[in-house]
């Protein structure tokens, strides 16, 4: 009976953590052609990082203060954590991506950054010594395959070096993403860390901007999609909370749940998310060999998925 019980507690964690996984990957692949459609309109790619983070802050702090009840010694104990989170996992990453979809497609340079698993993999055998197994051996093989066909620089695609360089930062920051999600000793809620870390990734940026490393700038034009125009503030609205404040709660749930490892695999549908909304919004259709690239990216997914720990093992 307690195995049973055990058995059923671990699927519905493994459930769970599957869900918030796919929620989170969603929302953030719709980042990138929302962030294109304000760039074209005339923001500068850290105008709008600084504001999709600043928003989701403004809406995850006073659910964060209501949950810490007067702990602050708990914020603390955990300021490395938060900063840390802020600084690399969230106004990192986002600043190197915008910038990547500035100079190339935005499936391009996700698919890029998204080769994250891998270093997650990498440092979690160099570091804890958590040698992976064959099915993630197998998996990321499978994934990058995916990945290399969804680029496709056969196709006649121009490569953007610069924009290459941008993605492979983003991966280094997503990476990050996902080791820091799954870090701390269970005490630190989920929402206060996305908070903390969205509110100082907010002010660093709008801090480097003010000093001139990077350039602000934003406007009132409309934004134009593909089939249809709308006002520059939906969008703002739209980043900040659904591929911001929810996507970054959703996706360290997700990785408590499910472990880095498993987690940072499992996002690769954002990949897919994101090629879905480009070609909504964008008109970026995908070609067919990014599709087989897409099936075989979902194929490596699930045998990471069949052959590694459901736990989270590696925080």
């Amino acid at each position: 009976m307690a195995t049973m019980t055990h058995d059923s507690a671990v699927q519905r964690r493994l459930r769970s953590g599957l869900i918030y996984a796919v929620l989170s990957a969603s929302s953030f692949g719709l980042s990138g052609p929302l962030a294109r459609g304000l760039m074209n309109a005339g923001w500068s790619s850290a105008s709008v990082v600084a504001v999709r983070v600043l928003v989701a802050a403004a809406v995850l702090v006073p659910i964060a203060a209501v949950q810490l009840r007067g702990d602050w010694q708990l914020l603390r104990r955990n300021a490395a954590l938060i900063t840390a989170y802020g600084m690399l996992a969230v106004a990192g990453t986002q600043l190197a991506y915008f910038n990547a979809v500035a100079h190339m497609e935005v499936g391009v340079a996700l698919l890029i950054e998204y080769t994250a698993p891998i270093a997650v993999v990498s440092w979690l055998w160099l570091r804890h010594r958590q040698r992976p197994g064959a099915a993630t051996v197998a998996g990321a093989a499978l994934g990058t395959a995916g990945l290399v066909l969804v680029i496709d620089l056969r196709s006649g695609l121009t490569t953007d070096w610069v924009g290459i360089a941008w993605a492979l930062a983003a991966m280094i920051g997503a990476a990050a993403y996902f080791i820091l999600s799954a870090h701390g000793d269970g005490t630190l809620p989920g929402t206060v860390l996305a908070a903390g870390g969205l509110l100082i990734g907010g002010v660093g940026l709008l801090a480097a901007g003010a000093i001139g490393i990077v350039p602000l700038h934003a406007t009132t034009n409309p934004v134009v999609f593909q089939d249809f125009t709308i006002p520059w503030w939906p969008p703002v609205l739209a980043l900040g909370v659904v591929t911001a404040a929810l996507a970054y709660v959703s996706g360290i749930a997700a990785t408590r749940l499910l472990g880095s490892r498993l987690a940072s695999f499992v996002a690769l549908f954002e990949v897919l998310a994101a090629l879905t909304f480009a070609w909504a919004l964008l008109g970026e259709a995908p070609r067919p060999i990014q599709l087989l690239g897409g099936a075989l990216i979902l194929t490596g997914v699930v045998v990471v998925r069949r052959g590694e720990p459901t736990g989270p093992s590696d925080s």
